[in-house]
């Protein structure tokens, strides 16, 4: 089973580089939304340093939602996803694994990018370390939730809006503790260790529970 899993990984990975990459196109996104920043607030630093983790974490949400609903639709589309029912893989651990080639090719990129566009946002070095380990520890929570509503929206024609609509909910307790806890490495009143540990404890959950929703939600079809 563990070589089956391996050559899916493999196989997402090939399909997301073929593609052009999720990770490019999530990258210029994010440079794009936290470029804009300081012309919408204005070039305060002071400002900029302090509103920082809140931009970056928001664009980075944004950011990830790019290419989820292609998750399952383009499996759908050249019947890989009958494959994977009638596998003896079990659909979750499918699930998992291309979750976990998502991550690789587009929320990874994000979290090595976040430095570089901190420092447009006047962060320190502290907060620059606080943003990326937050998003390295809550990224992962983010194409968890975002593969139910991908899996939900499947069938669903040019289905990216209605996804985004049923993730971004689900995906609120990630924002606020991934923004605290970056705001914690800033300097901020609440010890950056409690917002970390809870949004990894949010990570967790979802590591548990979101590919049996999505596997439930794509057994469905």
């Amino acid at each position: 089973m563990s070589s089956e899993l391996s050559a899916l990984f493999i196989r997402e990975l090939r399909i997301a580089r073929r593609i052009g990459g999720s990770g490019s196109m999530g990258v210029a996104f994010f440079l794009t939304l936290v470029a804009i920043t300081p012309f919408a607030v204005g070039p305060d630093p002071n400002l900029l340093a302090r509103i920082g983790p809140a931009m970056l974490w928001i664009s980075a949400l944004l950011a990830s939602l790019l290419g989820l609903d292609r998750l399952f639709q383009a499996d759908a589309e050249d019947g890989s996803l009958d494959l994977l029912h009638l596998s003896q893989v079990p659909l979750e651990l499918a699930v998992l694994v291309k979750c976990a080639a998502h991550w690789a090719t587009a929320g990874l990129p994000l979290v090595l990018a976040a430095p570089l566009l901190g420092l447009m946002l006047q962060q320190d070095g502290a907060a620059l370390l606080g943003v990326v380990a937050s998003l390295a520890v809550g990224s992962p929570a983010l194409t968890l939730i975002g593969s139910i509503g991908a899996a939900a929206t499947v069938t669903v024609r040019r289905g990216g809006l209605l996804m985004a609509l049923l993730v971004l909910p689900l995906a609120i307790p990630v924002l606020i503790f991934g923004v605290s806890a970056a705001n914690a490495a800033a300097g901020g009143t609440v010890p950056f260790l409690t917002p970390f540990a809870i949004l990894g404890a949010i990570t967790l959950v979802a590591l548990a529970l979101c590919p049996f929703a999505a596997a439930a939600a794509l057994r469905q079809l």
